[in-house]
């Protein structure tokens, strides 16, 4: 039976909220809700508004168990939030930056950016050593200013340690910095057992929401660490006072948003986050678990079919990724999504990423269609 909040098309069975995910009913009704009020009433409502966005800080709050909504800046996106990081910490000639091999660009390129200044990026491979954590921890030095990390790799499903992390970092008076976007939504968080300085994550994957809205998590320590890079009516202290003058940067996470909000995803968001709440982070880490468990002994026990991930203890994600033995995985990748299975390339194989609303009934019939194309 589907979730009452879904209504995918009976021809899909989508498995590919590491990439985009579809809007709950309620998010479609709040975005729905929003355009109306706008096209009768323009912006009377705005007061309203402005109440749905600091809803919206609260949800995130629970959701990263930040200490205070003060914490919580809404951004663009992950890459804005991390170049925020990246252009905004006082770097000398000779500093380094810890991260992975298997990072997604958003978390590379703006790092990689700063080599012009004389910064390092450290690339540690995860695949090749007995503990990943340990080999990021083999690239620190005296000159470590950062390590940044995905929670979860976005290739590989690669879940990290990231109290064991923190614990690293904290000792050594590096920054941690951590890109969430394959973890908030889809498994519990808590950026105050992990030690974090700097969080970040869009919307659009396992939060269920839009495009174009994300959060960024600073600690107060760290953020008055980090000079600004973009300025604007809304980021100083008395927001609404157009004459101010003169001014002050605002106190909180707020500072780092220098524009008008994205009010429309601001709706959006709110509403997707309302059923992930609703839910529950432990129940929905626990039925995306149930459903991994099931595809990769499916998987496994097919013998034209290759499961290229593994179990790590407790640390397991919602990603798993998997091959077929004979065929080229583009021709695979074609034939599962040309029958309804939304997928990605990904990592070496196709890579599947169930949500907690899908079903036994869809999960049995993809892997059906795959013993097809074995067959």
């Amino acid at each position: 039976m589907k979730h009452p909040e879904f209504s995918l098309s009976d021809e899909l069975i989508y498995l590919n909220h590491a990439a985009v995910s579809p809007w709950p009913k309620r998010t479609s009704e709040a975005v729905a809700k929003f355009a109306e009020q706008n096209m009768l009433y323009g912006s009377y409502f705005y007061p309203e508004w402005l109440a749905k966005e600091s809803e919206l800080r609260s949800q995130l709050q629970i959701l990263l168990n930040a200490p205070s909504a003060d914490d919580i800046a809404l951004v663009k996106n992950t890459s804005e939030a991390l170049s925020f990081v990246a252009y905004g910490l006082d770097w000398k000639s000779g500093d380094n930056i810890v991260s992975s091999n298997e990072e997604f660009p958003s978390n590379r390129l703006p790092w990689q950016s700063l080599a012009k200044q004389g910064i390092e990026f450290r690339q540690a491979d995860l695949r090749n050593s007995t503990s990943p954590e340990d080999a990021l921890f083999a690239l620190v030095d005296s000159n470590t200013r950062l390590l940044t990390i995905s929670s979860i790799q976005f290739a590989s499903g690669l879940r990290l340690d990231l109290e064991k992390i923190g614990s690293f970092c904290k000792q050594r008076n590096i920054f941690f910095c951590i890109d969430a976007i394959q973890s908030l939504g889809a498994v519990q968080f808590d950026v105050q057992a992990y030690q974090a300085d700097f969080v970040m994550a869009d919307g659009h994957k396992w939060m269920l929401g839009p495009e174009g809205l994300g959060v960024f998590y600073t600690t107060p320590t760290a953020r008055d660490r980090l000079k600004l890079t973009q300025y604007g009516w809304h980021m100083i202290k008395d927001t609404y006072n157009y004459e101010n003058k003169p001014w002050e940067i605002h106190p909180t996470s707020r500072r780092f948003e220098c524009g008008s909000p994205n009010m429309l995803g601001i709706h959006a968001l709110s509403a997707s986050l309302s059923l992930l709440l609703e839910t529950g982070m432990a129940v929905v880490e626990s039925l995306i678990m149930e459903k991994i468990d099931y595809l990769m002994e499916q998987i496994h026990r097919n013998e034209k079919l290759i499961l290229l991930s593994q179990k790590r203890n407790q640390l397991n994600s919602g990603i798993i990724i998997f091959k077929h033995g004979m065929a080229q995985n583009n021709a695979f990748y074609k034939y599962l999504q040309k029958n309804g299975i939304v997928c990605a390339l990904r990592g070496g194989g196709i890579r599947l990423s169930p949500h907690f609303y899908n079903n036994n009934e869809e999960l049995m019939k993809a892997i059906s269609i795959m013993e097809l194309y074995c067959d």
